[in-house]
């Protein structure tokens, strides 16, 4: 599943778009993607809008329009484990899965999402929509502190600290690759409660969790390449995908295995239980 810096990255494609009109609106009524939007009025309203900026937070991303008769239009997405944002040519012609086509003048805007586990809400109104508002405080904001992380990991105390990190509501945008990197680069097993950490071992896991943050969104997220570019050798990220996988610190044999049901990897020799 794309996370915060794969987020970031496909959010730019469609800065391709910005200041231009949506001439057509294309999309696949019944698609799964769409059970929380009202596409009759999604389509109606974005027609004839133009697009005025992005941002993304956490897994999703939120494009606004504006046009002349109508109040600020709000256009999240969230890409689900299989969704995707390109742009193709004005006349494109959407494919089975390219569930949402914005068609300008000089390209169309494609959110193509084959498994249909992403999501596209829409909102007219002046004030931004709650499911933007509501989420939780970016890991790169002032209010994403050692303590709030002290007291969310004190509240699910008996509880892996791998899970843990995948708890959107204090770790955004955080996904199942990040947390296996933030947790090789702190030392700490992913099998550790969250309730055992020192407050030596919080003040690290807080400090590497914005720092892969931080460098996750220049390698990738920043990212001009047309490809989706990975984080360095030095990382654990290019060791941990197949059997066989060494730690690049320790050169020691990295172990793969299921943790709180997602698949987690981790280097013995660099994290004991």
């Amino acid at each position: 599943m794309p996370e915060l810096a794969e987020v970031e990255y496909y959010r730019r494609r469609w800065d391709a778009g910005l200041g231009s009109t949506v001439a057509r609106v294309l999309l696949h009524p019944r698609a799964r993607v769409f059970n929380a939007t009202d596409t009759v009025l999604l389509a109606r309203l974005l027609t004839g809008a133009t697009l005025i900026s992005s941002e993304a937070a956490a897994k999703q991303m939120l494009f606004r329009f504006a046009a002349d008769d109508s109040a600020p239009l709000w256009l999240g997405i969230h890409l689900g484990m299989t969704g995707e944002l390109t742009v193709q040519p004005a006349d494109h012609a959407p494919r089975k899965s390219d569930h949402l086509v914005l068609a300008q003048s000089d390209r169309a805007l494609v959110f193509t999402d084959p498994r249909m586990f992403g999501r596209v809400l829409f909102h007219a109104g002046p004030d931004a929509p709650d499911w933007w508002t509501s989420l939780a405080p970016a890991i790169l904001s002032p209010a994403f502190t050692a303590d709030a992380v002290a007291a969310f990991l004190q509240r699910r105390a008996r509880t892996p600290i791998k899970p843990v990190l995948l708890m959107q509501e204090r770790f955004p945008g955080i996904g199942n690759w990040m947390a296996d990197e933030i947790l090789w680069r702190a030392a700490l097993h992913p099998k550790r409660p969250a309730g055992s950490l020192t407050p030596a071992e919080i003040k690290t896991l807080h400090r590497e969790t914005r720092h892969v943050a931080t460098h996750a969104l220049r390698i990738i997220g920043s990212s001009g390449a047309p490809t989706l570019p990975d984080p360095p050798a030095t990382w654990l990220f290019p060791h941990r995908w197949a059997d066989g996988g060494t730690c690049p610190k320790t050169g020691a044999p990295l172990i793969r295995e299921e943790i709180g049901g997602r698949t987690t990897c981790w280097s013995p020799a660099r994290q004991p239980l």
